[in-house]
């Protein structure tokens, strides 16, 4: 491992050389290049003079100064640099230790290993890491990398002295606005829920974890290297929508702990909370409708039993009043008519 930085760390008196070593490695991450589409052919870039138009080659590419709100450049010289006070360019001085979560994960930029350099700073480097480690805490300070100054972090890791550079307090933007709107209420169940998913999910071992996009291009490449077509992947889950929480909750505390039962699969369905209540009101629908329809038969059948009842009564009184008009016309008749009577024969 080649080392980009040569310095020293100032702990009070004590001064501690080291040899910095960049501790990320970016290439193994998907990078493209630009290609011309018509033929394949790499596209290059061009360093071109606005003034006259005309390529300029690296060795007459110097730096300038550009204020925010002005137009104007102003030319900065490496003489123009070397000639400013800058005590954190070769030395990294501590200015306090703190504990670890007194530093925002906001602020931390690029990690680099510190080893020692030579043998005579092996000792003062094993006390202040062990000092870090044992202590628990990070050192804070200020240094200076390829012409930069910035804030740096010391902690103890793995054996050995990682620094973070750190961005600037200023450099962190403000989260106003980001969150939701309001206060949001929530139930006790529901953040007992997913304080138990949590448990339930515990740890993951980073070596287990990989890059997939990256292996996905490869595969791709390799695909079309050998001449076939490049199988499609499989489609995304659908587009994220509002759910049911605690369905949501409760069925990945059950899918987080490897069971549950099938009864408990469909009692945490996740359902979009707009199809529960279209499915409420057609089943409040539903419902109002079966209980009006005995009440509907019910009138139905008590106004057909009056309709019966006033009918058969109707013709009770149809009936009284046919015979009773009989009778009247019957003894009307026999008045008007005059009894004959019978002679009786005299016998001589």
């Amino acid at each position: 491992m080649r080392s980009i930085w040569n310095g020293s760390i100032s702990f009070g008196l004590v001064t501690i050389p080291v040899k910095t070593y960049s501790a990320t490695e970016r290439t193994s991450s998907v990078s493209f290049v630009r290609i011309h589409e018509k033929d394949g052919a790499p596209i290059r870039y061009r360093k071109i003079c606005e003034l006259d138009g005309e390529e300029v080659p690296n060795e007459e590419v110097g730096k300038g100064y550009q204020a925010p709100d002005d137009e104007t450049i102003v030319e900065i010289t490496d003489e123009d640099l070397a000639r400013l006070p800058m005590p954190t360019a070769k030395t990294m001085t501590i200015l306090a230790f703190v504990g670890a979560d007194e530093i925002d994960p906001l602020q931390m930029d690029k990690a680099y290993y510190l080893g020692p350099n030579g043998s005579a700073a092996a000792k003062p480097y094993a006390v202040l890491r062990e000092a870090l480690e044992h202590q628990g805490k990070v050192a804070v300070g200020k240094v200076a990398i390829r012409g930069r100054e910035s804030l740096a972090m010391l902690r103890a890791h793995d054996g050995a002295i990682v620094m973070h550079s750190l961005l600037w307090p200023d450099q962190i933007r403000p989260a106003t606005g980001i969150g939701p709107h309001g206060d949001v209420k929530l139930r006790d169940n529901e953040l007992t829920l997913a304080e138990t998913l949590m448990d339930a999910l515990g740890e993951v071992d980073p070596a287990e974890l990989h890059d997939e996009y990256r292996e996905a291009v490869e595969e791709l490449v390799a695909q079309k290297l050998e001449g076939g077509a490049p199988v499609a992947p499989k489609a995304p889950g659908g587009r994220g929508q509002v759910i049911d929480l605690m369905a949501a909750l409760e069925k990945s505390v059950a899918a987080a702990k490897g069971g549950g039962g099938a009864e408990r699969e469909r009692e945490a369905s996740v359902t979009p909370i707009r199809g529960r209540r279209t499915a409420t009101k057609k089943t409040e629908a539903r419902t109002a409708a079966a209980k009006k329809a005995p009440a509907k038969k019910t009138a139905a059948a008590k106004t057909s039993s009056a309709k019966s009842a006033d009918t058969s009564t109707a013709k009770a009184a149809s009936k009284a009043s046919s015979k009773a008009a009989s009778k009247t016309a019957s003894k009307a008749t026999a008045k008007a008519t005059p009894k004959k009577r019978t002679a009786k024969k005299t016998s001589a």
